[in-house]
Order: structure tokens, then sequence, then C-alpha cells
């Protein structure tokens, strides 16, 4: 993906409050939703948007479904836009 693609597949608040929450590590797509405040069906779509940029890999385990950051660029791009990421694992213990 090109610079411009990646900056257009960020453009969606949906799809950067995602791509925040996974800068920390792998998380299930049940618990997603619940982190970025928005409807499961609106998550599945745009998750399954940011796989086909190639934004984020998904993989499964048993019957979840596990998504991660795949271009190595995001984390980069968030530390030199000064982008900090809200404290949500400790306080949010969200589980599937």
């Amino acid at each position: 993906m090109n610079s411009l693609g990646l900056f257009k597949a960020l453009s969606d608040e949906t799809r950067f409050r995602i791509v925040s929450c996974l800068l920390e590590g792998e998380l299930c797509a049940c618990v997603i939703p619940k982190l970025v405040g928005r409807a499961q069906p609106t998550v599945s779509l745009q998750l399954k948007k940011l796989v086909k940029l190639g934004v984020l890999a998904s993989r499964r385990d048993g019957k979840k479904v596990l998504y991660r950051l795949k271009d190595r660029r995001i984390p980069k791009l968030f530390k030199a836009a000064g982008i900090r990421l809200p404290a949500r694992r400790k306080s949010a213990k969200i589980t599937c």
C-alpha cells in the first residue's frame, strides 16, 4: 500500500479508532466494538476494509478471529503525529 492509501484507510473515524486500539497488540474481533464505541456490524465492515487494504491481518483461533496491524508504518505514523494511546487494556476488562 502506498502512503496515500494508508492515509485514506485512516481517514474514517471508526477505522482510525480500530487501528489505534490495535497499536498495543492483537485483539479479538468480539472486543473491538466495545473499545471503539461502535456497533458490531459497523466494526465488522471496517475490519474487512482494513484487511482488504493491507492495514490489518487476521487469524482464527478456534471460534475467535484475531486482528493485528500488518503495516509496520502505522505505529511510526502515530508516534510522529504525537497521537497518544488511551489507556484501555488495564482499565477496560473486556473479554469474549
